[in-house]
């Protein structure tokens, strides 16, 4: 609905007061909008989108001031530049990503699309197309799913459906982990609760004029998804246990996922037993549970730490990011990609050059699945889309018959999003119906051959040897990974004293289980706890889906990768134990041997398989004992 009412209306609106080629800006800002527009909170929205709009009108107003002072040369030598910048920011996370890729389109598109207008009123209708749609992703209400839903999501305020939905599926996420417990399903479904933690907390941690949540129902799912950490750490132990679970043990936390989406009370929740630590820990936290729903409270902490749901990153973090093993080959790979396709558009002297370095920036992103697929699928759908608008265009009526296309094709963007393939048709559709209605000669055809041969050009750039360290994308997230997961142990090993494999991660202080220690003391100590452990399965599942897309690639991309999905296999392993060492250390104060001598096998494996990576990715040499972590 978002994506029929923006690019279509945009369009139909600049016909009628004369200023097409505005129009058609404002347009193209709304489809790259559109990419950013997935499900999700509204404040999170903010950011998802806004940022890159932003970024987006500054790369406009630079690619238009550019191409009317500087050739054909220092335009190509600009767009080199820029795409070394913006790739390397790109590896600092998703918005980052798609911030990185809107600037990239938008100066290739503001230097390469021929139009009378001043460089800064086709910036200003590129945010305002993209602004345009972020309104309407604020304002208009999301459907609900199923029937009768409609009254309870009113009287719950549907400014928060997104946050609800998410808080929500943790804690289905959290009984489906409790139901496979046991069963080779198990692995899978703690995999699927991480998942669900980082959607909701990335719902809950958008941007907000005030410290603490203004309404209650904001308050209150706050507190809602505090209160599922400490189930979802108890869940996580008894899934490490290993042992079977009878079904009521799932069935507090089903009863709590339906509260959170009707904004309602849970009503009586069974107990599980209590005969071992993680029973015992997980009925301690339906009790919780069951509190902060039935008795939220007025405070903004609802008798819990406040900010549980904020990742804690400085610029410094960014920026290093940014300058990492990872940020740098992928910085090198779309400067050469961005800069090659630039270069050999001016070559051919192209009216419509811009086609070829905006589809190498779509080509070489690869977190939109593996380099030879996506090259496969952006020809395929740039094959049929280009088909597909000579057809429609010749038996259409003219022009009402192109804002028609342009607003379908808005209305399948978040469907096309499925596939690439998918949405290289639509988005082809899209910008060849708004190039007609600015009035330049039809282009569909040769648009194929620019895509080939952009294609060729990152087929080229994406199997060259860089420079230091290969595999640097991958390499960086597990070298992420690796430091979460030693935080998050030490703070915990750090806390009990343990001798054995505390002694590994150099001197802890004392603890003493009969000292005593104030509520809130204990409290903030597991409310660290838990933001260490989010961080630790975070940067765990990023760096598996790095490891899984590396192994999809072509042999000569894969090596760069190989062993890394072994040692993100024994950071799991080693980060399910500290949860399961806690667990047990908040209930008998101090670990068995069995637990020091299950993390110091963990730890001796981690380093093996460490040293056998070399320092540029891939299987180690005999010999070579550099690895991702000198020393354990």
């Amino acid at each position: 609905m978002r994506g029929a009412l923006t690019a279509g209306p945009l369009v139909l609106v600049a016909l009628l007061l004369g200023q097409v080629s505005l129009g058609a800006m404002a347009a193209i800002g709304a489809m790259l909008a559109g990419l950013s527009d997935r499900p999700g909170s509204r404040r999170s929205a903010v950011v998802r989108i806004g940022v890159p709009v932003l970024v987006g009108g500054a790369g406009i107003a630079v690619g238009t001031y550019a191409e009317e002072y500087v050739g054909a040369l220092g335009l190509t030598v600009l767009l080199t530049l820029v795409g070394l910048v913006a790739g390397s920011v790109s590896a600092a996370g998703r918005v980052a990503s798609a911030a990185g890729t809107q600037v990239l389109v938008a100066v290739a598109l503001g230097a390469g699309m021929p139009a009378d207008d001043p460089g800064w009123a086709r910036a200003l209708a590129f945010a305002c197309g993209g602004a345009w749609l972020l309104l309407l992703a604020l304002v208009l209400p999301a459907p609900q799913v199923g029937a009768g839903k409609l009254r309870s999501a009113l009287r719950a305020d549907y400014r928060f459906d997104g946050e609800r939905v998410a808080v929500a599926a943790v804690y289905d996420a959290v009984a489906a982990l409790l139901d496979a417990t046991g069963t080779p399903r198990a692995p899978a479904r703690r995999a699927a609760l991480t998942a669900a933690l980082d959607q909701a907390q990335d719902a809950l941690a958008g941007p907000r004029l005030r410290r603490y949540g203004r309404s209650a129902a904001e308050r209150r799912l706050h507190a809602q998804y505090a209160a599922v950490l400490p189930l979802a750490e108890a869940a996580t132990a008894l899934a490490w246990a290993g042992d079977a679970l009878p079904g009521r043990a799932a069935e507090g936390p089903r009863r709590l996922a339906a509260a959170v989406r009707a904004g309602g009370h849970t009503g009586p929740l069974p107990a599980p037993s209590r005969h071992a630590p993680g029973l015992r820990a997980l009925d301690d936290a339906l009790l919780r549970a069951a509190e902060v729903f039935d008795r939220p409270g007025d405070g903004p902490h609802h008798g819990a730490p406040h900010g549980l749901h904020r990742r804690y990153r400085t610029a410094g973090d960014f920026v290093r990011v940014s300058l990492g093993p990872g940020g740098r080959e992928y910085g090198i790979r779309v400067a050469l990609s961005y800069g090659a396709s630039a270069a050999a558009a001016h070559a051919l002297h192209h009216a419509h050059w811009y086609w070829m370095p905006v589809t190498a920036v779509f080509l070489v992103k690869p977190d939109l699945g593996p380099l030879v697929s996506r090259v496969l699928c952006r020809a395929a759908g740039t094959v049929f889309g280009a088909a597909l608008f000579a057809t429609l265009a010749a038996a259409l009526p003219q022009p009402a018959g192109l804002v028609a296309l342009v607003a379908v094709s808005g209305a399948l963007i978040p469907v096309a999003l499925r596939h690439f393939a998918a949405i290289t048709a639509v988005a082809t559709v899209l910008v060849l119906a708004l190039v007609e209605l600015g009035g330049a000669p039809e282009a569909a055809w040769s648009r194929i051959g620019e895509t080939l041969l952009a294609c060729a050009i990152v087929l080229l750039v994406g199997h060259l040897p860089v420079p230091g360290q290969r595999g640097g994308g991958v390499r960086s997230r597990l070298e992420r990974a690796t430091d979460a997961a030693y935080a998050y142990l030490d703070h915990v090993l750090g806390a009990s004293g343990a001798s054995g494999a505390s002694g590994r991660l150099g001197p802890m202080p004392p603890f003493s289980p009969s000292s005593p220690s104030s509520p809130s003391s204990v409290l903030d100590d597991r409310a660290r706890r838990w933001r260490l452990r989010r961080e630790a399965y975070r940067a765990l599942a990023g760096a598996r889906a790095a490891i899984d897309l590396a192994a999809a690639e072509l042999p000569a991309l894969a090596r760069r990768a190989e062993g890394a999905a072994d040692v993100a296999t024994t950071l799991e392993h080693l980060v399910d134990t500290t949860t399961a060492c806690a667990v047990h250390l908040d209930d008998e104060g101090r670990l068995v041997p069995a637990y020091t001598r299950r993390i110091d096998a963990l730890l001796e494996e981690l380093a093996e398989r460490c040293r056998r990576i070399g320092p540029g990715g891939g299987r180690e040499e005999p010999g070579n004992t550099a690895g991702l972590r000198p020393a354990v």
